[in-house]
C-alpha cells in the first residue's frame, strides 16, 4: 500500500509538472484565499494579544463597569462601525463612581466621559480632538509615562488639562515648552500642567487613543460641554482575591443606586478587552469569511484545470486500465494530483500571509499572530478543499471505458 501510494504521488508531480504555468496559476488560485486569511487571524491575533497584554501590564486588579446593550448583535455592529466611540449612550452616573469608591474593596474609581471637540493653541486649531474626562483616580488605575509636567492633583485640578504626546505636537509644534501654555475649548481656556510621553497604543480597553486625546477633569469637561455621558468605569481593587465576590457585591450596590436598573456589566480579567476587540473579531469573522470565499473560488479553479487534465489525458488513462490499473488506482492517481496542486497552494498562502503581516506590522504597532492551530487548520483546510474539487474529475476519469480512451489521440 505505501508503495503504492508512493507511485500515485509521483504520477501527480509527473502530470503537474508538464503543464508548470497552468499548475502554478492553479495554485496561485488558492494562495490568495489562503493568505488573505492568515493576514486577517494573524491581525486580529495581534490585536487581541496587545490589548490582553496591556491589561496584564496593569495587574490582575483591574475591573470595569459599561452600560449593558440591549440591542441585537447586527444594530450593534452598525452602531460600532459609525459611532467613534463605544456606550454613547449610558446609564452610569457620577453617583455611581462616588458608590463604588466607598466599597472597602476598592481602591480607586475612575469615571471615561470621552467627547470630541476643537481644541484651538496659539499656533494651531484642531478639530474631532478627542477629550477625555477623569478625575484623579485616573493615573492610579491606569500609570501613564508623563514627559513633562504633572497630571491632574487636586491643586491644579481646575481649569487645567494634560495633553498627549501627538496633540501636543499637533497643538504647539513642539512638546518641550508646553506646560504653562493655554489651550482654548468652547471660549475657556485651560492650562497645560503636563504632556504625555508617547504611547503609541491606540488600541486599549479604554478605547481611546491617549497619544491624540486631552485629559481634562471630568466635572470641568461637564462645564464646557453642557452634558457628559461616562462611557466607562475603571476600577482599582484593594486585592486580587475575590474579585467575584467583589464584582457580586458592586452589582447589588449600583442595582440598588440605581433603583432596581440593572443595565450594565461589571468585568474584569479577559472579559475587559470588550468591547475593544470584540468589534474586530466580528470584523475579522466577516472579512474571513470572504477570504473563504475567495478560498472556493481557487478550489473551483483546481476543479476545472482536473477536468482539463482529464479530458488531456484520456488515452493515457485507456493504457493505464489496459494494462490492469483498477478505476480506484485512477481515482487516487487524479485525487493526489488535485491535493497536491491545493495542498501547495496552500503552503504558498500560508508564506505569502506572513510575509504580508510582517510588512504590515513595519507601519502599525501589530506584530504578527503566529499560531500553529491557525496553520494547521488553514493547511487542512486547503486538504479538504482538494478532496471536495478533486472528486468529481478524479470519478470521471475513473469512470472512462477503457476502449473508449484508447480512441483518443494527442
Amino acid at each position: 500500500m505505501p508503495l503504492l501510494l508512493k507511485t500515485h504521488y509521483k504520477l501527480a508531480r509527473t502530470a503537474i509538472k508538464e503543464h508548470r504555468t497552468r499548475s502554478f496559476l492553479t495554485c496561485l488560485g488558492i494562495a490568495i484565499g489562503v493568505a488573505s486569511i492568515i493576514l486577517i487571524l494573524s491581525l486580529m491575533g495581534s490585536i487581541s494579544n496587545l490589548v490582553r497584554s496591556e491589561i496584564s501590564s496593569l495587574g490582575n486588579d483591574i475591573m470595569v463597569v459599561r452600560p449593558n446593550s440591549t440591542k441585537d448583535t447586527v444594530t450593534s455592529i452598525v452602531e460600532e462601525l459609525t459611532s467613534s466611540y463605544s456606550f454613547q449612550k449610558s446609564n452610569l452616573t457620577a453617583s455611581d463612581v462616588n458608590v463604588i469608591k466607598q466599597n472597602e474593596g476598592v481602591a480607586a474609581a475612575a469615571p471615561i466621559a470621552v467627547s470630541v471637540n476643537t481644541v484651538g493653541s496659539e499656533k494651531n486649531t484642531l478639530s474631532s480632538v478627542p477629550i477625555l474626562g477623569t478625575n484623579l483616580d485616573f493615573i492610579k488605575i491606569e500609570p501613564l509615562p508623563l514627559r513633562y509636567g504633572a497630571f491632574l492633583s487636586e491643586k491644579n485640578e481646575d481649569k487645567s488639562v494634560v495633553l498627549g504626546h501627538t496633540l501636543s505636537l499637533a497643538l504647539f509644534n513642539t512638546i518641550n515648552s508646553t506646560v504653562g501654555k493655554t489651550v482654548t475649548i468652547m471660549g475657556e481656556k485651560f492650562m497645560v500642567v503636563g504632556v504625555l510621553d508617547e504611547i503609541n497604543k491606540s488600541i486599549n480597553f479604554d478605547n481611546i487613543d491617549l497619544d491624540n486625546a486631552l485629559i481634562m477633569d471630568i466635572e470641568s469637561l461637564s462645564q464646557i460641554s453642557g452634558s457628559t455621558q461616562i462611557q466607562q468605569i475603571n476600577i482599582k481593587t484593594a486585592n486580587t482575591d475575590g474579585m467575584a465576590a467583589l464584582s457580586d457585591n458592586l452589582t447589588k450596590t449600583l442595582i440598588e443606586q440605581k433603583h432596581g436598573d440593572n443595565n450594565f456589566t461589571i468585568a474584569y480579567g479577559d472579559a475587559i478587552t470588550h468591547p475593544a476587540s470584540s468589534l474586530f473579531n466580528i470584523i475579522s469573522g466577516m472579512l474571513t469569511t470572504v477570504a473563504a470565499i475567495s478560498l472556493v473560488v481557487g478550489g473551483i479553479g483546481v476543479m476545472n484545470i482536473m477536468l482539463v487534465s482529464v479530458a488531456e489525458r484520456n488515452r493515457e488513462i485507456g493504457i493505464r486500465k489496459a494494462v490492469g490499473a483498477s478505476s480506484r488506482n485512477i481515482l487516487m492517481q487524479f485525487l493526489f494530483e488535485s491535493l497536491i496542486l491545493s495542498f501547495s497552494g496552500g503552503i504558498m498562502g500560508l508564506v505569502l500571509g506572513y510575509i504580508l503581516a510582517f510588512l504590515l506590522s513595519t507601519i502599525t504597532p501589530f506584530n504578527p499572530f503566529i499560531s500553529w492551530e491557525i496553520i494547521a487548520i488553514t493547511l487542512l483546510t486547503t486538504i479538504v478543499i482538494g478532496v471536495i474539487f478533486g472528486i468529481y474529475p478524479a470519478i470521471k476519469a475513473a469512470s472512462r471505458n477503457p476502449i473508449e480512451s484508447l480512441k483518443h489521440y494527442r
